[in-house]
C-alpha cells in the first residue's frame, strides 16, 4: 500500500509502519525508565531524607554515561543500530528485576548497605543510555524521508512527552496506593514489552562511509563537526545550559513534601506536569510547525522557560505549581523539536550516531548534571532560593546566545 507522506500532512510520518514500530518501543520503554526515576527518587527521599541524596542519583548515572558517550557514538557508526538497541534494552530489564528484587526479597540489603545498591544499579543504566541513546537517534533517521524529519521529531517528542506524563503519573499511583515493589515490576514488565516492539522493527543497513578513520580521528571528527557548525553549537548549548540551571525535577520530592505538603500521588503528577504541556504544544506543532523562524522561536521559549521556573518557586498552591511547570514544558517542547530538527538536517548520514553523541552529552549534562547542581544548591542555598536562581541563570543563558550566536537567531526553517 502506498502512502501520501506529504510534508503538509500532520501525520504524514506515523504512516510508515517502521516509524510506528519504533516510537511504540521508545513509548514503552520511557514510560518504564520515568517511572523508575519516581519510584528511586522516591525510595531514596525516604530512606535519607537529604536533597544531597536525590542530587546523587543524577550523578551516578551522568559519570558513566560520559565515560562512554563519545565512544557509543562511534559504536553507532559502525554496528547495526537495532543490535545495539535489542542488546541496551535487555540490560535496562536487568536493571528494573534488580531493583525490584531489592526492594522486596532482598531488602535486607538497604539495611547493610545502605542505598549504595540502588545507585550501582542507576550507575549500570547510565553506561546502557551512552550506547543507546545514539543508536536510538541515528536509527530514527533511517525510518523516514528527510523531507518528514521535522514531522518525525514532533511525534517522536510526542512519544516522549506522553511517557513522561504517564510513567510519574503511574510510580506515584503505586507507590501510594501499594508498594514500592510493584512499582518496580511494572517498570520490568514495560521494559520487556518495549524490547518486543524493538524486535518487530525491520533493521536497517549503515551507511557507507566516505573514509576510513582511526577510532580516535572518528571521535574528533563528531566533536570537531558540532563545534564548526555556530548552529548546531548554540542549539545544543541553550538547551544545555537553559535545562542545567532551570530544571528543577530532581527536588520535587523535597518541594512535594516540603512546601505543598502533597504525598507521593501528588509527586507524580508534579513530574507529570511538564509533560502535560509537551504533549498539548507537540500536536499544535504537529499541525502548525514552528520551523518558519526557528532561532527567534528557540530563544523566545527558552527565556518563557526560565520565567517559569522562578514563578514555579513562588507558587505554595498544588494548582498553581502544576499550572507553572506545565507551561515550562510546554515552551521547552518547541525548542526540542527544533533542536531535534536541526541536528537530523545538518548531520550527514554516516555521521549520526557521533553528532548524537555529542548531543547527548549536552543533554546529559543538563539532565544527570542539572539533577546534581539543584540537589547541591537547595542544600547550600535553601529549596526556594536555589530554584530562582536557577531560573535567573537560564535567563541569562538566552541573553548571551542571542548576542554570541547570530546565525541561530537568524535560522529559519
Amino acid at each position: 500500500m502506498e502512502y501520501n507522506l506529504s510534508t503538509q500532512d500532520a501525520y504524514a510520518a506515523l504512516k510508515i509502519k517502521d516509524f510506528m514500530r519504533f516510537i511504540t518501543a521508545r513509548f514503552l520503554l520511557t514510560f518504564a525508565i520515568q517511572m523508575q526515576s519516581v519510584i528511586v527518587g522516591w525510595q531514596i527521599y525516604q530512606l535519607t531524607h537529604d536533597a544531597l541524596s536525590l542530587g546523587l542519583i543524577g550523578m551516578a548515572e551522568a559519570i558513566p554515561f560520559f565515560c562512554v558517550a563519545l565512544f557509543a557514538g562511534h559504536v553507532a557508526d559502525i554496528v547495526k543500530r537495532k543490535k545495539i538497541i535489542l542488546i541496551t534494552n535487555a540490560v535496562y530489564f536487568c536493571c528494573a528485576i534488580a531493583l525490584f528484587l531489592i526492594a522486596t526479597s532482598l531488602h535486607h540489603a538497604l539495611a547493610i548497605f545502605g542505598v549504595v545498591p540502588i545507585y550501582i544499579i542507576i550507575f549500570i543504566t547510565g553506561l546502557t543510555r551512552g550506547f543507546m541513546s545514539p543508536a536510538q537517534t541515528a536509527f530514527m533517521a533511517q525510518l523516514v524521508p528527510r523531507e518528514l524529519f521535522g514531522n518525525a521529531s514532533t511525534w517522536n517528542s510526542v512519544t516522549w512527552q506522553v511517557a513522561e506524563i504517564t510513567g510519574p503519573a503511574a510510580a506515584g499511583l503505586l507507590c501510594g496506593f501499594f508498594s514500592i515493589g510493584l512499582g518496580y515490576f511494572f517498570v520490568a514488565l514495560f521494559t520487556a514489552i518495549g524490547m518486543l516492539f524493538f524486535s518487530f522493527t525491520k533493521n536497517k543497513p549503515l551507511p557507507e562511509r566516505s573514509k576510513t578513520e582511526t577510532i580516535w580521528q572518528s571521535l574528533s571528527a563528531g566533536i570537531k563537526f558540532v563545534f564548526n557548525n555556530q548552529v548546531l553549537l548554540s542549539a545544543i548549548s541553550l538547551d544545555m545550559f537553559a535545562v542545567f540551571f532551570g530544571g528543577a525535577v530532581c527536588i520535587l520530592p523535597i518541594f512535594a513534601d516540603q512546601v505543598l505538603h502533597i504525598g507521593a500521588e501528588g509527586l507524580g503528577l508534579l513530574r507529570a506536569a511538564p509533560a502535560c504541556g509537551a504533549v498539548i504544544m507537540s500536536f499544535v506543532q504537529a499541525h502548525n510547525p514552528l520551523f518558519k523562524n526557528a532561532g527567534r522561536n528557540i530563544l523566545v521559549c527558552v527565556f518563557i522557560f526560565g520565567l517559569c521556573i522562578i514563578t514555579f518557586a513562588l507558587m505554595r498552591n498544588f494548582y498553581a505549581a502544576f499550572l507553572m511547570l506545565m507551561l515550562s514544558g510546554a515552551v521547552d517542547n518547541v525548542s526540542v523539536i527544533i533542536r531535534a530538527t536541526i541536528i537530523q538536517l545538518f548531520t550527514p548520514d554516516e555521521m549520526r550516531g557521533r553528532v548524537s553523541s555529542v548531543n547527548s552529552i549536552f543533554i546529559g549534562s543538563s539532565n544527570e548534571l542539572g539533577s546534581f547542581e539543584s540537589g547541591l544548591a537547595a542544600k547550600l542555598l535553601g529549596l526556594i532560593p536555589s530554584i530562582i536562581f536557577g531560573g535567573s541563570m537560564t535567563l541569562l543563558v538566552v541573553a548571551a546566545v542571542r548576542k554570541f550566536a547570530p546565525e541561530l537567531r537568524k535560522l529559519k526553517l
